[in-house]
């Protein structure tokens, strides 16, 4: 029993040597096929492609300096339609963004009240008429009687007295009909401006107030940028500069221009209120943030894309080609500006014309092979040189 158990014993010591063997054997053979495929993907990625546009050269060039700036579009011409006379609004024509022209009917107000004031001043104003007549009567009879020497010159005067006095009652009423006449016609609302409506601040059937908001209106073709300046800034800023500004959710650069500067300081924060006229708003919106810069100088200098400087080692640096290969070179960065819409900046050691990488090739390691295909070829412009290996 017990040599029978022994045997068994070595027979399984020796299946379970066995099937160590082969598993080192297999895992050997991976290795070494994960090994030919890593020296294969780095045989392919060791020549790199770049299109025409992954590279620039460095040029001297006119950089345009200026000073961050951003805010809110506001409409040079907005109004708040109010209403002037208290009661009910029984009419309200115009809902958000619908296009209103000035002098247009957009709302009325209940006119019963005000129709029945202009009726009560107009009868108060033939009474007061009617006092002129009977007071003009009695003052010609009294001067006839007293040019016949029956009454006193007393009694004339006083008849003079109270047809002056009736005159004034009248003149009076005709104020009060020309100021209920007014209400009555306070009642129609109208657009003080051209514009579209941007928001509706009351409802049909509401009992509105004197001086209650009932629509705003803003005037879309003249839209301008307030921009807040700190104080240092705001000494290089003069009227007619220009600034190019992003507006958000829109691609298309929006060129502005400096059309009023505040002469005040903000109390408190100590800054200065500029005011920037955008020069084409279709398709803008007050109240869209934007943000850009405000031109105040120039200078010439060998530059170089702001992207294309890259800070991941101790010094700056810029990849040029050289050979058809990569090498970083050392650079001391300058003056920023923008150029071709561009924002570049002033490097110094690197030779005009180099060829320098933009930033968005991303990195490479220095000795890099790198080949140029022909610009012609579809997507080359638009894919990073990263996403693009020969074969």
């Amino acid at each position: 029993m017990s040599r029978r158990y022994w045997k068994w014993l070595v027979l399984a010591l020796a299946l379970l040597l066995i099937g160590g063997g082969v598993l080192r054997a297999l895992s050997a053979r991976r290795a070494q096929q994960e090994a030919v495929e890593r020296a294969s993907v780095q045989k392919a990625i060791s020549v790199v492609e770049l299109a025409a546009t992954d590279v620039v050269r460095a040029a001297n060039r006119e950089l345009a300096q200026g000073l961050p700036i951003s805010g809110s579009l506001k409409a040079v011409n907005s109004a708040v339609v109010k209403a002037r006379v208290f009661g009910e609004l029984q009419e309200l024509r115009v809902r958000e963004g619908d296009s209103v022209t000035a002098g247009q009917v957009i709302a009325r107000v209940d006119v019963t009240e005000y129709g029945a004031r202009l009726r009560q001043a107009q009868e108060q104003a033939d009474a007061a008429r009617s006092q002129i007549d009977i007071a003009r009567r009695q003052y010609d009879n009294n001067k006839a009687l007293v040019d016949q020497g029956f009454i006193s010159r007393t009694a004339l005067d006083t008849s003079l007295n109270n047809l002056n006095a009736a005159q004034a009652n009248h003149k009076a009423a005709l104020a009060a009909v020309e100021v209920a006449r007014k209400s009555l016609d306070d009642t129609v609302l109208r657009a003080p401006i051209s514009g579209v409506v941007a928001q509706r601040l009351a409802q049909p059937g509401e009992r509105v107030a004197v001086d209650a908001r009932i629509v705003e209106i803003v005037d879309l073709s003249r839209l301008e940028l307030e921009a807040t300046l700190s104080a240092g800034d705001s000494v290089a800023v003069r009227v007619g500069q220009q600034a190019v500004l992003r507006v958000e959710g829109s691609d298309r650069p929006i060129t502005a221009r400096v059309v009023r500067i505040n002469p005040s300081a903000q109390a408190g924060s100590r800054t200065v209120l500029a005011y920037l006229s955008i020069e084409d708003p279709t398709g803008l919106r007050q109240g869209l943030f934007a943000q850009g810069t405000l031109g105040t100088g120039s200078t010439a200098a060998l530059a170089v894309p702001l992207s294309a400087v890259r800070t991941d080692k101790p010094a700056p640096y810029v990849q040029v080609v050289e050979n058809n290969q990569v090498a970083h070179k050392a650079v001391q960065t300058g003056p920023r500006g923008v150029a071709d819409n561009e924002a570049m900046v002033a490097v110094t050691g690197l030779s005009p014309g180099a060829l320098v990488l933009k930033g968005n090739v991303g990195a490479l390691r220095e000795g890099t092979a790198v080949r140029f295909t022909q610009p012609a070829i579809a997507g080359a412009a638009r894919a990073p040189a990263s996403a693009r290996t020969a074969p």
